[in-house]
């Protein structure tokens, strides 16, 4: 009799037990509504030119025990011509494989011994060289970073071994669907080179032009030196004058940037351009548009750019993602963004999906640009969007390499340091009417790019768009330098 009470008493509390986890269970999949929007003080910038031109600012940071130093030149791939693609990148890549004074497995040792990191590399607006250590072993860390800037030795060794890796990797890389269409789309759609370099460029490339782009870009009045995190701005100014107050500048090179009209069209996608990668295991499907004069100084352009971004593929709950991934199951994940540049910017979608849906997932994502250039985007879905911009832009703040790439781009962009503390504010502030606008005016005409197995998805793609003129290239017929794209 006890053992029936005793079970019985049992089988109560278990039952009690899932009634209140069923009930947590069906809560969790409400999710809560968003905070109030948060605001971030960063402390100010504190700035100062050496008398040889080279601006040093500092931004305090005590909570991270640790400092990073970046070297800012404002130049990268975008200094290049075609027929040197590449030339920024490896300039910048062998400046930590070795210096007059030091190999390259001395410069990784030393570093490695100061429990510290150092790396050099180049994107299409800039180049730089970053150096992250504890406070106490900076001025030791400082020693190391100037002499790879100040001293490169461009061993012909070195250069050759960074060739072959280069075009190693570039070789895996054109086999890649997502990569090529990247590179495809630097010429088709954006009227550029891949920063990386091609084939024929990266084998081109002669140490001479790497001292040159060297001499003629690397120059205190060309550069920033930003320090961010436990270190005064009297302790960076005494670091920056001991190891770089010797840098020699060079005569400061005038680059103007012209105005292009940019082409209105009443279509979503002007051209389909599909290059054909027999056996490819999946399909890379992507949209790209170039945006004439809507720069990264713009900030009535770039706030509503960037919420709508956000909105259409800027992560998991993405519209992108939201049709492609999560309800139709064709992809993996779906993005877009936008890659800014002194006068213009980069405009694209990307994902991955089976050969055979190809053409369906070009036709949602054409569709969902069109959704946002013609109706408004709800409060209940743009808030949560908005909080992930501010979310991710916090984080970024909470590291000193994330703050020292802020405080970078606000210099290479010439705009306000005061932005660091008014970009919450600004992203806030943008409607559901700004997106509409800024989608409506600037995201049609673009051009759909497709790399895949074509004989999978072909007529599927000519059946939904029927009125779209395909043009087609053969993988191993590819020459990005050719209007044609043809060998």
């Amino acid at each position: 009799m006890n053992n029936v009470k005793l079970k019985m008493k049992n089988f109560a509390k278990i039952s009690a037990l899932l009634a209140v986890l069923s009930v947590s269970s069906f809560s969790q999949e409400q999710p809560p509504a968003p905070s109030s929007p948060r605001t971030v003080k960063i402390p100010a910038v504190q700035e100062k030119t050496l008398p040889n031109n080279l601006k040093v600012a500092v931004v305090t940071r005590k909570n991270v025990p640790l400092v990073t130093v970046e070297l800012l030149i404002k130049s990268g791939a975008n200094l290049e011509n075609a027929r040197e693609a590449g030339l920024a990148d490896m300039t910048a890549s062998l400046l930590t494989k070795g210096t007059k004074t030091r190999s390259a497995t001395e410069i990784a040792e030393e570093m490695e011994f100061l429990g510290g990191s150092i790396s050099a590399g180049a994107g299409w607006n800039l180049s730089q060289v970053v150096v992250s250590v504890m406070p106490d072993k900076l001025d030791k860390a400082m020693a190391i970073m100037s002499d790879v800037v100040l001293n490169p030795a461009f061993d012909q060794k070195e250069i050759d071994l960074l060739k072959s890796q280069t075009l190693d990797n570039l070789s895996f890389s054109l086999k890649q669907p997502g990569f090529l269409a990247s590179y495809v789309a630097s010429k088709y759609s954006f009227d550029e080179h891949p920063a990386g370099g091609t084939v024929d460029s990266i084998n081109a490339i002669t140490q001479q032009q790497i001292v040159g782009f060297h001499g003629n870009e690397y120059s205190p009045g060309n550069a920033v030196l930003i320090f961010t995190g436990d270190i005064t701005a009297l302790k960076a100014n005494a670091l920056a004058q001991k190891f770089f107050a010797g840098w020699k500048d060079s005569l400061a090179t005038v680059r103007g940037v012209g105005l292009v009209q940019n082409e209105v069209s009443n279509a979503v996608v002007k051209r389909i351009l599909v290059v054909d990668l027999p056996n490819a295991g999946q399909a890379s499907v992507n949209y790209t548009k170039n945006l004439p004069n809507i720069n990264r100084e713009r900030v009535d352009y770039y706030f509503p750019a960037s919420v709508m971004n956000s909105v259409l593929g800027g992560g998991y709950s993405s519209r992108l993602n939201q049709e492609i991934r999560i309800k139709r199951g064709l992809s993996y994940g779906a993005g877009s963004s936008f890659a800014w540049r002194m006068a213009k910017s980069n405009f694209s979608t990307r994902t991955q999906t089976k050969n055979e849906s190809a053409g369906e997932v070009a036709e949602l994502v054409a569709k969902e640009i069109e959704r946002l250039g013609s109706g408004d985007v709800p409060a209940i879905e743009l808030t949560p969007r908005k909080s992930v911009l501010t979310g991710d832009f916090g984080r970024d703040l909470e590291t000193t390499g994330g703050l020292a790439g802020q405080v970078a781009e606000l210099y290479l962009f010439n705009l306000s340091l005061a932005e660091l503390n008014s970009y919450m504010a600004n992203v806030n502030s943008v409607t559901s009417m700004q997106i509409k606008n800024f989608a409506s005016a600037n995201l049609k005409g673009g051009d759909i790019i497709i790399v895949g197995d074509s004989k999978m998805f072909m007529d599927d793609l000519k059946k939904r768009f029927p009125k779209t003129n395909i043009k087609v290239v053969e993988s191993d017929e590819l020459d990005i330098s050719k209007d044609d794209l043809k060998k």
